[in-house]
């Protein structure tokens, strides 16, 4: 038996349309996972991608500014693997951070991330079935940032989160992890990666001398979703080049 294979499993991931979340839905689904990949634009994109390299995936409209927009997923389907990956950032000084740009970032990277794990867990609990979540935390768990308060604030709760439901999950047979993505090629970095001082400044700083790319990200996630990683319970995964280890 693959120790990395997920066949006959079915995933869910959230904020699967684009960068890391759809590097995740691809790799899931070239390890053997039927992918259902959520986001609250169209996933089509993400769902090509799999059925091209001859896997299974559907997409589904869940947007996280509601954070109990899957209140109900799992209960209608099983789900085997959880990847919390959908999340946003707002960027402004701390004295002139907005109470709106808190309670949006913090309801969609933090509050919905707890509870489509309780969604989850319930529904996996109650089956006496077995599960894996993967959230996705960032180097911020661990640094502060400048500028990003209130993502720093949940990305740091995310880390927590992780550690909370392994104590409580680990010995019924739900593994809880998360993935700590570096700097990574996506939309969201072209700005820095634009700018040839903070651009140059990054690199340096990597001891892997380059960018990650969502494929890092997607290969790890398929780690801790498989049983190989089936003794892993409450870890932060970070996959950033050494930039922690500098």
């Amino acid at each position: 038996m693959n120790p990395f294979s997920l066949e006959g499993k079915t995933a869910l991931v959230t904020g699967a349309n684009t960068g890391i979340g759809q590097a995740i839905a691809a790799a899931l689904g070239r390890a053997g996972a039927e992918v259902i990949c959520a986001g609250r634009s169209s996933c089509a994109e993400t769902v090509g991608l799999i059925a091209g390299s001859k896997g299974k995936a559907r997409e589904m409209v869940l947007d996280f500014a509601d954070p109990m927009a899957a209140r109900d997923v799992f209960a209608a389907e099983p789900v085997d693997i959880l990847v919390n990956n959908a999340g946003i950032i707002r960027r402004a000084d701390a004295v002139d951070f907005t109470e709106a740009d808190w309670d949006e970032v913090m309801d969609v990277n933090l509050k919905a991330v707890f509870f489509t794990c309780q969604a989850f867990g319930r529904a996996v609990l109650g089956r006496g079935g077995n599960g894996k979540i993967v959230n996705i935390a960032s180097l911020l768990s661990f640094q502060g940032g400048i500028r990003v308060p209130s993502y720093t604030a949940s990305k740091h709760g995310v880390a927590g989160i992780t550690k909370l439901l392994a104590n409580e999950w680990a010995a019924k047979g739900i593994n809880v992890n998360a993935i700590a993505p570096g700097y990574i090629e996506t939309n969201n970095t072209e700005a820095l990666r634009a700018d040839p001082v903070r651009n140059k400044a990054i690199l340096e700083r990597i001891p892997a001398g380059r960018w990650g790319q969502a494929s890092d990200i997607g290969e790890a996630a398929v780690f801790l979703a498989s049983p190989a990683a089936n003794y892993i319970h409450g870890a932060v995964l970070n996959v950033d080049g050494g930039w922690l280890a500098r």
